[in-house]
């Protein structure tokens, strides 16, 4: 039998702010154990120098991180020009250096310009991505090198925030798998000088921004609050938190009748009909009730054919 895990049952998303220096999970576990949560997930690492945006999620909200993990995402980035680094950031050894042309606004935007649309990327060695079951930077740690096929990627945006000395600042709206350490590389490398990551901030994942973000100084302060009673009482920390359906607010919606809200939360397929039935993925809700009822998706070959694809449980409650 499984070991129970303890701590509250809750369900529904908060936003941090990361801070530099923690790892995605130290964040994720920090943030568990001020809301005294059981069940915890997040929807995409960020490297430990990276800070920015990174939903949590608590209790049925982590069914549904996977589908954060595909929403696009937006990002601030410094890149250090004429240094290039064993690992593509400033965490890595610099393995060359060369003189950094002389460039304006218009030459980036040029440079910029053949970035943008759908792109190829090779991801770094020191990437997380796995290959026969580890990350490829255990490899690259023992002096392996791995075969990595080029993937496709999205940049929707690229933009010159600012230039200063052999700093380039720039704004990147992309899709999901964009590695940006790869993309200042590759910007450096099309300049003709190289280049390496030193800073990132994520400034948006799907609809979520950080004006919407709490810092850990914040919910420590809520946390410490709530824990003060003589029995803990998690009311204000537990407003913070974000409705699950409000991680997959990207999505477009749907709503069912009744008799299809039935037959769905069965397990099964109903048909649809309308001028808003949507194409792919779609947020479901229950006409009568507003009830959010999970993600669906409509059968490509028949439109208004909708299958359930991932539904919340608390809805049966």
């Amino acid at each position: 039998m499984g070991r129970r895990k303890s701590g509250r049952k809750i369900d529904g998303v908060i936003l941090l702010d990361k801070p530099t220096g923690l790892t995605s999970n130290d964040c994720l576990q920090q943030v568990r154990r001020l809301f005294s949560a059981n069940r915890a997930g997040h929807t995409g690492s960020l490297d430990p120098m990276a800070t920015g945006v990174l939903p949590v999620c608590f209790g049925e909200a982590t069914k549904y991180a996977r589908f954060g993990l595909d929403a696009d995402k937006a990002y601030v980035a410094r890149a250090r020009l004429g240094v290039t680094t064993e690992t593509g950031d400033a965490e890595g050894a610099v393995v060359a250096e060369k003189s950094v042309p002389t460039l304006t606004s218009d030459s980036l935007k040029q440079v910029f310009a053949q970035f943008t649309g759908e792109i190829i990327q090779v991801p770094s060695m020191y990437s997380a991505l796995k290959h026969k079951g580890r990350p490829l930077y255990e490899y690259a740690r023992k002096g392996i090198v791995v075969d990595r096929p080029g993937r496709p990627v999205k940049i929707y945006q690229l933009d010159l925030i600012e230039l200063s000395g052999r700093d380039l600042v720039f704004f990147v709206r992309c899709s999901k798998g964009t590695y940006i350490r790869t993309l200042a590389e590759d910007i450096g490398n099309q300049i003709g000088c190289g280049a390496h990551l030193i800073g990132l901030r994520r400034t948006g994942v799907a609809n979520f921004g950080l004006d919407s973000c709490h810092t850990l100084e914040s919910l420590r302060d809520f946390s410490q609050k709530a824990r003060t009673r003589e029995i803990a009482d998690y009311t204000e920390l537990d407003r913070l938190l974000l409705p699950v359906d409000q991680l997959v607010n990207y999505l477009p919606e749907y709503r069912l009748n009744s008799a299809n809200t039935r037959s769905l939360l069965h397990g099964q397929k109903v048909r649809i009909s309308g001028l808003t039935v949507p194409k792919g993925l779609c947020r479901l809700y229950s006409d009568d009730s507003n009830r959010f009822l999970g993600i669906g998706e409509t059968d490509k070959s028949d439109p208004e054919l909708l299958s359930p694809v991932r539904l919340i449980s608390t809805v049966t409650n």
